[in-house]
């Protein structure tokens, strides 16, 4: 399977710090490489790309010096940028991460693959349940309810590339999980600070 990371966007939550959100380092590692790593040493996934913009040239040129596939997108709406990522992919379904999982790990990633049924599944969505979230220390700004349970959206995803293309709304099913490394995504810098505290 293919894995696109999204990494283009403008990181306008984690402020004005002087460094791309992707770049900024958990356990002295850039997230995105992190995330791409992750990636590239999960046994379902055989080809990684990462989207990026005119938001994140830093974040583009340190992936091209670490010889990381990116593609270029516009950096100013997400659902265009995934339409252009998904018009150079090539396989019928692709995973997608977003650049702020720094503690994603490959074994998770190859349970969601795991997971996901091709014969009978047109998209699926990996979620943790809110108490995992909380004790993380972050406070979740959306949730879903699933069976009486919240749910916190993870990012991670499995998207049938050639009907997202043809604009086919997609049925989408949940990959429910209690999961810390689905847990922390990287907003804000206090949730790169907790994020930091599990290299510490």
């Amino acid at each position: 399977m293919e894995a696109l990371v999204n990494a283009g966007g403008k990181g306008t939550r984690m402020g004005l710090c002087g460094i791309e959100k992707p770049m900024q380092k958990v356990g002295g590692i850039p997230t995105i490489m992190r995330v791409v790593n992750a990636l590239l040493t999960a046994k379902s996934i055989d080809r990684v790309v990462v989207s990026v913009s005119p938001n994140t040239k830093d974040t583009r040129n340190y992936l091209e010096d670490h010889g990381v596939e990116t593609i270029v997108t516009s950096g100013e709406d997400f659902v265009d940028d995934l339409h252009r990522s998904f018009q150079v992919l090539t396989g019928k379904f692709v995973m997608t991460s977003p650049s702020d999982l720094p503690l994603l790990k490959n074994y998770t990633i190859d349970a969601f693959a795991g997971f996901f049924d091709r014969t009978s599944m047109e998209s699926a969505i990996a979620v943790v349940d809110e108490y995992t979230v909380r004790s993380t220390g972050i406070v979740p700004s959306y949730t879903i309810e699933l069976d009486g349970s919240k749910w916190v959206l993870s990012g991670l995803c499995i998207m049938d590339r050639e009907k997202t293309l043809d604009g086919t709304y997609l049925q989408e099913t949940y990959f429910k999980t209690d999961w810390p490394d689905l847990a922390v995504n990287v907003n804000t810098q206090l949730e790169l600070d907790l994020a930091r505290g599990f290299y510490d």
